[in-house]
């Protein structure tokens, strides 16, 4: 992969989140087979990991039911050698079950296939 194709994925996720049309990013730059991982399983799931693109649907599918998003920012992308990058997000939300409003910031670490599709993303969070 060339340095620019790689700029050329990490830009358009980018672009994608900061215009709010995250579904339409994984549709284009995720490999049906990308795996995501938080730093810990959500509630009851037994896992961190999320295996394939619809999983990583189901993930983004999950947010938007349980978060109202008063702000959102994607700083970057910032390449690190032939096939990774990473986002900073920030995050201004409110659990609608519970009401309560949190401030989140976090590092996001893509790797990139050769075909310039995203094959894994893992995320960092500040607790």
């Amino acid at each position: 992969m060339t340095a620019e194709a790689l700029k050329s994925t990490a830009e358009k996720l980018v672009a994608h989140c900061r215009a709010g049309t995250t579904e339409d990013g994984l549709t284009e730059l995720y490999d049906p087979a990308a795996v995501s991982v938080e730093s810990a399983p959500a509630p009851g799931q037994d896992s961190a990991e999320t295996h394939g693109l619809d999983g990583i649907r189901g993930k983004h599918a999950w947010w938007s039911g349980a978060m109202e998003v008063h702000s959102a920012g994607a700083d970057g992308p910032f390449l690190h050698g032939p096939d990774r990058f990473a986002v900073i997000f920030d995050f201004d939300a409110t659990n609608k079950a519970s009401g309560e409003r949190v401030q989140m910031h976090e590092v996001a670490i893509y790797t990139v296939n050769p075909a310039g599709k995203i094959t894994r993303e893992e995320f960092f969070y500040n607790l």
